[in-house]
């Protein structure tokens, strides 16, 4: 799994900045679909920028062959995770008795965000300490 973990990352970034675009929500009473950079008088925000970002750290991190980038990439999905979930509630909630028709945008920025996630749990780079110590070695000083 880990050796394809930095490929899924990058197609699981893509699939999010497509669903990003795509409607998430569709309200009646507005007769308006919300999207990842739309909302009513920019009530929610603009969920999508701060999900492209966190994704993309998360994805070229995934790449880096260094230690923290890989603890970088999963505090980064980690939050991003969370604020999906949180982006979720947000959009999906109902307000004055009025329910929003979720669309399949929505699910799809949480599958991809969930990918991202799973991606950095598992990154490529060396298995246990890459360098001998000079005990292991045999070289005595």
């Amino acid at each position: 799994m880990s050796k394809y973990s930095p490929w899924l990352a990058l197609a699981a970034l893509a699939i999010l900045a497509l669903s990003c675009f795509m409607p998430w929500t569709w309200y009646a009473d507005l007769q308006a679909h919300f999207t990842g950079f739309h909302s009513e008088r920019n009530i929610y925000g603009k969920p999508g920028k701060f999900l492209l970002v966190m994704g993309t750290v998360t994805a070229l991190a995934a790449w880096l062959p260094r230690v923290w980038a890989k603890r970088a990439a999963l505090f980064a999905s980690a939050v991003n995770a969370a604020y999906a979930v949180k982006t979720y509630i947000v959009f999906s909630g109902c307000y004055l008795g009025s329910c929003p028709e979720q669309k399949p945008g929505l699910f799809l920025m949480l599958l991809s965000v969930a990918v991202l996630l799973w991606a950095s749990l598992f990154p490529k780079g060396p298995k246990g300490n890459a360098s001998p110590t000079t005990e292991e070695s045999g070289s005595n000083p």
